[in-house]
């Protein structure tokens, strides 16, 4: 995948949730080919490698409290963390059960809420005062809510907060926090479960590559707050 080059990540270590799966392997990959160092918590170790660039977590539940804090105190000083990790439940809101709501909660708000503040915590204790950049991944769905999916819904909902809430907290420390709100991901799974869908109109996990590549940069120094739409083709 061709990056700009003047995205300059070199040297720089990047923390990436979900960093193994289809969509967050091409985000890896292309943080890795600007120069950065990925740190990946995971619960299974990979065998991926790019030129020693990659370093595998094996263990850590980000749903854990205490696992999350230990690995962000194992990791060197942070410049950047990628929130890729999350869930998806389709359901009508009278077949959602609480243990439902509670389930999306943890994969998107909880895993998001406790990855920000312990990368913030590492950033400003260990950063020299450089600041840093943190990126969650919201939903199409939560700007423009719709039935079927309640339970997802609400909790990319609370992510959306939580990022516009941390831009305004964590900007005197020179912390800009955004986030992206994909629509339907083009994903071999996602075309499996659609096959009538127009799939050339889904954005590609390469365009979500980018898009994070920017707003993770060191060049990106005006945006913090936003919430980025990354819907594909109108």
């Amino acid at each position: 995948m061709k990056m700009d080059r003047q995205l300059d990540l070199d040297g720089r270590h990047v923390v990436v949730t979900g960093g193994t799966g289809g969509i967050g392997s091409v985000v890896v990959d292309a943080i890795a080919a600007l120069g950065a160092v990925c740190h990946l918590p995971v619960r299974e170790r990979s065998p991926r490698s790019i030129e020693g660039r990659l370093r595998f977590v094996p263990g850590v539940d980000l749903t854990d409290e205490r696992a999350v804090a230990s690995f962000f105190a194992d990791c060197p000083p942070v410049w950047a963390s990628v929130h890729l990790a999350g869930g998806y439940g389709a359901a009508t809101f009278l077949e959602t059960s609480l243990e439902d709501l509670r389930r999306q909660l943890d994969l998107n708000l909880v895993t998001a809420f406790l990855c920000c503040r312990e990368a913030a915590r590492n950033i400003r204790e260990r950063g020299g005062g450089l600041g840093g950049r943190l990126v969650n991944v919201s939903s199409r769905a939560a700007a423009l809510p719709a039935g079927g999916s309640v339970a997802y819904t609400v909790s990319k909902a609370a992510v959306s907060a939580l990022t516009q809430a941390l831009a305004d907290e964590l900007g005197p420390h020179a912390i800009a926090v955004n986030a992206i709100l994909p629509s339907t991901i083009d994903t071999p799974a996602n075309r499996a479960a659609m096959p009538g869908a127009d799939h050339d109109r889904w954005p590609k996990p390469a365009e979500i590559a980018q898009a994070i590549a920017w707003l993770i940069s060191p060049q990106q120094t005006v945006t913090s707050g936003a919430l980025v739409p990354v819907y594909g083709r109108a």
